[in-house]
């Protein structure tokens, strides 16, 4: 009965550390979607993965490397669709076109820092790519930026994860308590409103 209750409890996890429990128990699965997730940049769940790594349910290592490669393909994706398919599927989309065009006047001036800072700014991460194909960038050195850039990215993101799990294990015992959830959401909640900061300030430029 008990261990019953406890497969239940793992498929429908009502606290934080039950949820890592099932993170552990699917480390595979796991790295695969934060891989599909890392393509857009997905700055609350890889914090959130680099929390878990601290907690063992993930590799800080091999966790590192699956949102590097993700990330830099992400862009290359989108890179290849902005240098094949140009601006005149935009059209319909406004909102996407505005944010495409802005990273392109971006790019045509600063694309070095464009490339390196593009991921962290909410509004920006995700079509950056597609910008950077619209423009005059050359594929090896957009390649070449864009890989130092995924790796920067995934580095800094997961390692800030990993320290919030060192900080907040300090200051609570149980990581499945009321408390915990409550910090752990607080935090991603604190580095959403800052890449929304990051991008009001983007678009000012």
């Amino acid at each position: 009965m008990t261990s019953r209750r406890t497969g239940v409890r793992l498929l429908f996890p009502t606290d934080l550390a039950s949820f890592l429990e099932l993170i552990r128990q699917h480390g595979d699965a796991a790295y695969s979607l934060m891989f599909a997730w890392a393509t857009s940049h997905s700055l609350l769940l890889t914090l959130f993965a680099g929390y878990a790594a601290h907690s063992g349910a993930l590799s800080f290592g091999t966790l590192v490397m699956v949102c590097w490669f993700g990330s830099f393909a992400g862009d290359v994706i989108r890179f290849w669709i902005g240098r094949r398919f140009g601006t005149r599927w935009l059209g319909s989309f406004p909102r996407l076109e505005r944010a495409v065009r802005i990273a392109a006047r971006l790019a045509d001036r600063h694309y070095v820092w464009m490339i390196l800072f593009h991921r962290y700014p909410h509004g920006i991460r995700g079509v950056a790519g597609i910008a950077y194909g619209i423009s005059q960038l050359p594929w090896s050195t957009f390649l070449a930026l864009n890989f130092a850039a995924a790796g920067l990215w995934s580095c800094a993101i997961v390692s800030v994860g990993y320290a919030f799990g060192q900080v907040s294990e300090k200051v609570m015992n149980d990581a499945s308590s009321g408390l915990g959830f409550a910090m752990l959401f607080a935090f991603l909640g604190v580095s959403w409103i800052v890449s929304r900061k990051l991008e009001r300030a983007v678009e000012q430029t």
